[in-house]
């Protein structure tokens, strides 16, 4: 939802715990040749080499995942004109890619797909005399496991995926998951679950106690007939919608991204007043996108200038604050609101960062979870 999080603390958001799709445009030609920028453009000292930029540039991203106002600006600076479509998945990123009928230049890919994509050699080495603001990134969030030299990505955003709740009904939550799981009568019929293969079945392997990297068949299939059981009580699995549907009363618990979570109990901002965000005790998801550019780019300079100026302080707190989720830019802490800065729901604490886990790449296991997701959808209709 295009909302900005610059509202969010005047609507005195409560916390118990501390714990990205809309219609695409046209995706472009398999083919692009670069073009020189417009010469209207009043080129900053942002914008790189001005003669080497191309006049348009092809951003593939999660909907609803940048400031409208930024990708203006940059026009408005460098003359080059962002062109965005979206994906709701990761898996629809890589099956766009590898079909090859696309050619973006650059695109916001999860942690667990960057290892995915280095592996498949699908990502361009990014230029670190190009992309001169790499080093206001904190520690936490740079040479990863999925990209430990830090070669093919630069952070974008980082959030967790907890659950959402209405305390206009639920009186007394929990952070567990087994709000979800073990729902009460006046939730059971009002939940939704995220519709991700990996996030879903994460949340019911570490109820189960186990890894949301586990690879072991049995608990996998331990975990599809928990969600199995669960569906009786789910109203929908939606990664798009989650948030409007707790905020219009038809859910009363939704498991979702921290910025939709945020988001939906602003009523400042169109939310709902008594909607809070809950980092479950037994752990949840945490997660980066990261800005690359995919092998095959026609317009890889102007990418990575782009990259570069998203990454710039004032620009990525702007940003940040738009889109409602934390950055992993520590440089832009100093054009963050405070407030914003102290909401542990956006910027868990270290002790909360403790429980956290990141999806990772689990090789070959993965055609286990997608079977066992296929039969979990089969089993409940879908």
């Amino acid at each position: 939802m295009n909302r900005p999080l610059l509202l969010i603390m005047a609507t005195g958001l409560a916390l118990l715990a501390a714990c990205a799709s809309g219609t695409p445009t046209e995706a472009p030609p398999a083919t692009q040749a670069p073009t020189v920028p417009t010469q209207e453009a009043a080129v900053s000292g942002r914008c790189g080499d001005p003669s080497k930029l191309s006049q348009e540039l092809y951003f593939y991203t999660w909907v609803e995942y940048i400031d409208p106002a930024i990708e203006e600006e940059f026009e408005a600076e460098c003359g080059v004109k962002v062109i965005e479509d979206n994906f709701d998945s990761n898996e629809t990123l890589l099956a766009k890619l590898q079909a090859g009928g696309a050619n973006y230049d650059v695109i916001v890919p999860s942690d667990y797909m960057v290892q995915i994509m280095i592996d498949e050699g699908m990502l361009e080495a990014l230029d670190p005399a190009i992309i001169t603001n790499l080093g206001g990134f904190g520690d936490k969030f740079t040479h990863q496991y999925f990209d430990p030299e830090q070669k093919y990505t630069v952070p974008y955003f980082f959030g967790t995926s907890g659950f959402a709740v209405d305390t206009n009904v639920v009186a007394d939550p929990v952070d567990s998951w087994a709000m979800l799981f073990e729902p009460s009568p006046e939730v059971c019929g009002k939940i939704s679950m995220l519709d991700d293969e990996r996030e879903t079945f994460g949340a019911a392997l570490m109820y189960l106690g186990y890894s949301l990297n586990d690879t072991d068949p049995a608990h996998l299939e331990e975990a599809k007939e928990l969600l199995i059981k669960q569906a009786e009580c789910v109203l929908t699995y939606d990664s798009q919608t989650n948030d409007d549907l707790i905020i219009q009363g038809e859910t009363v618990i939704g498991h979702m991204w921290t910025g939709d979570a945020i988001l939906s109990g602003s009523p400042d901002v169109g939310g709902k007043e008594g909607v809070i965000y809950l980092i479950p005790q037994e752990g949840c998801t945490i997660w980066q996108d990261n800005l690359a550019v995919p092998v095959g780019a026609s317009n890889k300079y102007t990418a990575m200038v782009f990259i570069n100026y998203l990454s710039d302080p004032e620009i990525a707190a702007r940003n940040a604050e738009y889109v409602g989720y934390g950055s992993p830019n520590t440089a832009a802490y100093d054009f963050i609101d405070p407030d914003v800065l102290a909401n542990e729901g956006i910027y868990p604490t270290a002790e909360t960062f403790e429980r956290l886990q990141w999806i990772e790449d689990v090789g070959d296991a993965l055609e286990t979870y997608d079977l066992k997701w296929t039969e979990f959808k089969a089993a409940i209709g879908q």
